[in-house]
């Protein structure tokens, strides 16, 4: 039914039947996509109002910043942060700033230069794994193993890895010539279907449990188990 209106047609339907348009009433004077079009430089309705607490739909009326099933699954929190990590790592993702996802790999300006699709660890993780700084690493979770260069960092917290997300432009198919020159790896690849958040039902894209090894030890880059 909506297609049949066209663009022009739903969006005149929405404005009529929106907060300040005239409803059902035929020749009602409230907006509509003809004022719009008059007025391209746009419609001043006066200033803002006010529309709390009446938009809140709590039974207080108020925010709840502590809803209790959030408050309840901090104890889950709290044992999982205690739980022994049994010398395996957590892996994390994280935004590289020059590339906004990775719509900016494609350009050479931007690409150019060190390799920014590494593998974060604190030093206290890479000296117990006998791991140096710029060597490559094989990341292996239960979904998969992937190797990148290792950048070892005292901003990351022990116990845990970051690689960035975006990358992976080795695949067959892709068209962007100098995205696939360094094409990094996907930290989809290492993303476990498997994990899921016990409160929300979401799947859970950080936390992965990894393990790091030195990728010329190949028979250390087997999926491992827990």
């Amino acid at each position: 039914m909506f297609s049949a209106l066209g663009p022009d047609g739903l969006v005149a339907l929405l404005l009529r039947f929106g907060p300040r348009g005239a409803g059902l009433v035929p020749f009602g004077h409230g907006l509509s996509l003809g004022r719009l079009r008059r007025d391209p430089h746009g419609i001043d309705f006066g200033p803002l109002e006010p529309s709390l607490p009446r938009r809140l739909y709590t039974k207080t009326r108020r925010i709840e910043l502590a809803p209790e099933r959030l408050v309840e699954d901090l104890k889950r929190l709290r044992l999982a942060l205690e739980a022994p990590a049994n010398g395996g790592l957590a892996l994390v993702g994280r935004r590289e700033l020059r590339s906004n996802n990775s719509w900016m790999h494609n350009s050479e300006r931007l690409v150019k230069g060190q390799e920014r699709c590494t593998l974060l660890m604190h030093p206290q993780d890479a000296s117990a794994r006998g791991l140096r700084h710029g060597e490559r690493v094989r990341v292996a979770s239960h979904a998969g193993v992937v190797e990148a260069p290792l950048e070892v960092s005292d901003e990351m917290r022990p116990g845990v890895v970051s690689l960035p997300h975006g990358w992976g432009h080795q695949r067959a198919g892709v068209r962007l010539t100098i995205a696939s020159a360094r094409p990094g790896v996907s930290f989809n690849d290492l993303s476990d279907e498997a994990l899921v958040d016990p409160l929300c039902g979401t799947a859970r894209l950080n936390d992965v449990p990894v393990e790091v090894t030195s990728a010329v030890d190949q028979a250390s880059g087997a999926v491992f188990d827990s």
